[in-house]
């Protein structure tokens, strides 16, 4: 990772075909839950022509296609990009850069992205690239997991790594990933790149595990940033973070199960 830039180090985690897959087997299963609220908050009704920025798996183009939509699902990941191709044949996908949008200017209804914005390098300009693509009247929407204390899925981990371990483990500097958890933060934002009207809901989500233990590996086989940082610990943190991690998830049973929050927080704006 030496001399690897945020982007390079995202970019090269996506294209890892093993923690693709392992993100759609488990973490999938929660972000999807938050679909119809992003989808109802761009508008999306049949006929809208939508770009779904940071498409993953496809999960959220599929969606919008049953609505009787026109998506094209775009991520930087080649790996996600054949994926997503895979479960969904029906819908136009292809490989792009957020900050940069391969598309002329007022060509979309709406544009969509769905836990992709802790993931860019500059936000920022992802959000301006988004108002540029957008006709006037188009509606942004994207989904972001919810401040770490409600959010505990994640929110446990960040706290377990700090407590037995380290978050300074030589990774790329890159924005806070929680940054667009806060909703003023995620508003403000949206008007800088020069939308009108935010608005923000908050959409409950369960992540469903088996097993105390299972928070541990899902993370660090599901996650590239997370991942990494977990990676990088010695056995006794490692072994550590997996014990404070087993003892939040014990007070989330639920029958033969584990509910662990993981709620998500939908802003949208309007481009006037």
């Amino acid at each position: 990772m030496s001399g690897q830039s945020f982007a390079e180090f995202e970019r090269t985690g996506w294209e890892n075909t093993h923690i693709v897959a392992k993100y759609d087997q488990h973490l999938s299963t929660v972000t999807t839950q938050s679909i119809p609220a992003l989808l109802d908050a761009a508008g999306i009704r049949a006929g809208s022509r939508v770009l779904d920025v940071a498409t993953g798996a496809g999960y959220v183009a599929a969606t919008a296609f049953e609505r009787g939509a026109d998506p094209i699902g775009l991520d930087f990941s080649d790996a996600q990009i054949d994926f997503a191709r895979l479960r969904h044949p029906s819908v136009a996908f292809q490989q792009g850069d957020a900050e940069a949008l391969p598309f002329e200017s007022e060509s979309f209804d709406a544009v969509i992205i769905a836990y992709g914005v802790c993931h860019f390098p500059h936000p920022d300009l992802a959000l301006k690239e988004a108002h540029r693509v957008l006709k006037k009247g188009g509606r942004i929407a994207f989904s972001m997991w919810d401040i770490p204390e409600r959010a505990i899925g994640l929110g446990a981990v960040f706290s377990a790594i700090q407590t037995h371990g380290s978050m300074s483990v030589g990774l790329p500097v890159g924005p806070n990933f929680f940054l667009f958890s806060d909703p003023t933060y995620s508003q403000q934002a949206l008007r800088d790149a020069g939308f009108d009207a935010t608005e923000v809901v908050q959409v409950p989500q369960t992540l469903k595990l088996s097993d105390p233990d299972q928070l541990f590996d899902i993370i660090s086989e599901s996650s590239v940033r997370a991942g990494a940082v977990l990676s990088a610990q010695n056995d006794a943190q490692r072994a550590a973070i997996r014990a404070a991690l087993h003892q939040t998830v014990r007070h989330y049973k639920s029958g033969n199960s584990y509910d662990v929050p993981m709620p998500a927080i939908v802003v949208s704006a309007v481009k006037r």
